[in-house]
């Protein structure tokens, strides 16, 4: 094999594997040496400018991860995305072609088939048959986890999150406090305990 050369690849071209599907779907072919922001850019305005209510996104061999990757982002930027997954092998053929035929005999390619794993992810903004497999609801928007962890950093003063995190009473007392010294300067001045727990918090 050392003479050989790869000259070409090709799949084979197969029918995306989703029923009713409109005839001018955008079918994403995600490729091993694709860059996914110039995918994400082309996906992106088919959505969102030419209003395109499905994509598909597909790769084969060793572009799965890259093809997964572009349908993480996609939902993450669109949210309320319906999906499908189907994976599938497809055939690939290689030709190879001998570098160094020998003086008499002809050049000779070889042509191999090599059968590689395949993607394809179907992505709608309408509802899909939720009974076909490999089908996937719309997440929540952002997603639970991350919700509760925002409302947690915007509101450090002990919202209802954080709240919820430890057992009750400490905030309740907090609030006690907190109420007293307010009232501290008008109804409660004079006595002992208020002076001690002015002393004590300032």
């Amino acid at each position: 094999m050392e003479n050989f050369r790869k000259v070409r690849t090709s799949e084979e071209e197969s029918p995306l594997p989703f029923p009713d599907l409109p005839p001018d779907v955008v079918e994403m072919k995600v490729k091993e040496g694709s860059k996914i922001r110039n995918l994400m850019n082309f996906a992106m305005a088919q959505m969102e400018l030419k209003g395109s209510r499905q994509i598909v996104f597909s790769g084969c061999g060793r572009a799965v991860t890259k093809t997964i990757t572009c349908v993480e982002i996609m939902k993450r930027k669109l949210g309320g995305l319906h999906q499908v997954t189907k994976v599938r092998y497809k055939t690939l053929l290689e030709v190879w072609e001998n570098q160094d035929p020998l003086p008499d005999s002809p050049a000779q390619n070889l042509t191999v088939h090599k059968n590689v794993p395949s993607i394809c992810i179907l992505l709608s903004r309408d509802p899909l048959d939720p009974n076909q497999t490999g089908y996937q609801p719309p997440e929540p928007r952002h997603g639970l986890g991350t919700q509760l962890g925002e409302a947690a950093e915007e509101d450090m003063s002990g919202s209802s999150t954080k709240g919820l995190k430890r057992p009750l009473p400490p905030p309740c007392e907090e609030l006690l406090t907190k109420k007293l010294q307010v009232q501290v300067p008008d109804s409660l001045k004079g006595s002992e305990t208020t002076d001690h727990q002015l002393d004590h918090h300032h």
